[in-house]
């Protein structure tokens, strides 16, 4: 599993926002903790339902979203 398969969008979840893992954790509330100062062991014991590469797949993401890459995800 690339990293990037962690990422999904469907339409019925957040408004079509990418997700993590078809769940209701957006990329940019990941990204918004992450901006707040958590680290990920915070984020991680406060989150019990996110893993490590969840966010790391968010950083990802973000990174190719700012540097123009085409992305293509999988609903």
């Amino acid at each position: 599993m690339s990293i990037l398969e962690r990422i999904t969008i469907d339409p019925n979840i957040c408004h079509g926002k990418p997700c993590i893992r078809g769940m209701r954790w957006t990329v940019e509330i990941i990204i918004d903790l992450l901006g707040s100062g958590m680290s990920f062991g915070e984020i991680l014991e406060d989150h019990h339902e996110l893993e490590k590469e969840d966010i790391l797949a968010s950083l990802q993401y973000a990174k190719m979203l700012v540097s123009g890459h085409t992305l293509k995800i999988a609903a």
